[in-house]
């Protein structure tokens, strides 16, 4: 017996988590996830952040530092968080793609050990989901009452979706009628990453994404409340995350931090430490076999991710995380980028192709228009040049403890540190690739000729093509 003691102290004081009993009550599970999002919260730091309600659970649980997607846009993303399994293994990484075949979803397992799972709104995994994947498709914030322990639940907030950075007035009033006028950004005052031109319709679009960011905290204090009347948060882990890096240019669909790097906080009452700060790696194709873990349930083999909760002894954290882009809506490019604590790395496999290739829909972000006409016009600086440039290096390496925004490319530098840091990625990478059997260099063509996805490239995307074949002029 004394021994067990002295174990159990010992796990306590490394911050491991103390096995549950396995009597104890299954915990319910809930995921709230904010679209479109970087962690620009109260809560990191962030000096624009309006977010009182996330702040304070923030305090009651974990804010985890280093969280990244692996997909850099909402249906690749989702395809992998519902899955565990990396989209380039599946054939998902297209955005705007489906697989033929829908694979098995960890709610599968979550019913199987006991769970009853609500999943209202987006199913946007750029697969089908098939009849009664979950017990309910009902808004369970709206009516609490359906949900019947132990549950998994999850819930999508989209006010802060990118259309919403750019929406109209009529709709921007709709969505942030709740927001008292301190809680308004003035444009001239909200800061700016320095590969921004700064010029009203910038500044204009990211005081709203942070005005929509106060929003959804209003929304996220209602899911919590709700939960406590109903008498279910002292025994529910409640997840919030985004679903990848902001909506604005150059964040979202790019897999640098600005489009990969997401808050996670994470409140489970009596197992998890109150405002703790937890910095290894978690990667999206963790989280389904965390919930898993939790749930009681066994992690199937296919799952490419591990527990980051309730994680086994011996089990190191993660050495690094790993994302992909590859076709945006109607235009095609391959990038594969990966990270460490410190370090990102990111290889451009079609080096001659632009930065910002004309997407329609990227390209009606007011952002976009005023970087590409300040381009023309010849009033960008360098750094703000940088993403207009008609090629892309081969390879990219950036040290994020002292470039942030990664706009220094260190990836020729002389330093010997720098290149077996560089190396060291690199051959990651490589394995990375060869391990998981990505399938982005497969021709889209031919994955439909395999019968992996269907044929997606409709008169709607050819339009597109037609109007635009290679793109507007790059300056």
């Amino acid at each position: 017996m004394r021994c067990i003691v002295s174990l159990l102290v010992a796990l306590a004081a490394q911050g491991a988590y103390a096995p549950r009993s396995e009597a104890a009550e299954k915990p319910n599970v809930v995921w709230i996830v904010a679209e479109d999002i970087s962690p620009n919260l109260g809560c990191y730091g962030d000096p624009d952040a309006l977010t009182p309600n996330l702040d304070r659970f923030a305090k009651d649980g974990a804010r985890f530092t280093r969280a990244f997607t692996h997909a850099p846009v909402c249906a690749p993303s989702r395809s992998g968080l519902i899955t565990g399994q990396y989209p380039t293994t599946m054939g998902s990484h297209h955005m705007r793609s489906k697989l033929v075949k829908t694979p098995p979803v960890f709610p599968d397992e979550l019913k199987k050990a006991g769970y009853n799972v609500y999943w209202p709104g987006k199913t946007d995994f750029n697969f089908d989901v098939p009849k009664g994947w979950v017990h309910s498709v009902e808004n369970w914030t709206q009516k609490p009452d359906v949900l019947k322990p132990p549950v998994f639940a999850y819930f999508t907030i989209g006010v802060t979706h990118e259309s919403q950075a750019r929406a109209s007035m009529f709709q921007y009033a709709k969505n942030t009628a709740r927001l008292k006028p301190a809680d308004r950004h003035d444009p001239a005052k909200v800061k700016l990453p320095p590969y921004y031109p700064d010029v009203p319709e910038v500044r204009d679009c990211v005081a709203t994404y942070h005005d929509n960011i106060t929003a959804a905290d209003y929304t996220f204090g209602d899911i919590l409340k709700t939960l406590d009347d109903r008498g279910l948060a002292k025994n529910t882990v409640v997840f919030f995350f985004g679903d990848h890096g902001w909506g604005l240019n150059r964040g979202k669909r790019w897999p640098y931090d600005s489009g990969t790097r997401v808050p996670l906080l994470v409140r489970w009452p009596g197992e998890i430490k109150a405002n703790s700060v937890r910095e290894d790696l978690v990667a999206f194709v963790d989280l389904a076999p965390t919930v898993l873990r939790i749930a009681g349930a066994d992690v199937p083999e296919r799952m490419q991710g591990a527990p980051f909760l309730l994680r086994k002894d011996g089990v190191a954290p993660r050495a690094y995380a790993f994302s992909a882009r590859d076709r945006m809506d109607e235009t095609y490019d391959r990038v594969r980028s990966v990270r460490n604590e410190r370090y990102r790395y990111v290889r451009n496999y079609e080096p001659d192709l632009p930065y910002f290739q004309y997407i329609n829909y990227m390209d009606e972000m007011p952002i976009m228009r005023a970087w590409r006409r300040l381009a023309f016009d010849g009033k960008l600086n360098d750094t703000q040049k940088l993403f207009m440039s008609r090629t892309k290096p081969k390879e990219e390496l950036y040290d994020l403890d002292t470039d942030p925004h990664e706009i220094n490319n260190i990836a020729t530098a002389e330093s010997a540190l720098i290149q077996k840091t560089r190396k060291e990625l690199s051959d990651a990478l490589d394995k990375w690739v060869k391990d998981t059997k990505d399938l982005g260099e497969v021709p889209e063509k031919e994955l439909i000729t395999r019968g992996i996805v269907r044929d997606v490239l409709s008169a709607e995307y050819d339009a597109r093509v037609k109007l635009h074949p290679k793109g507007p002029p790059v300056p």
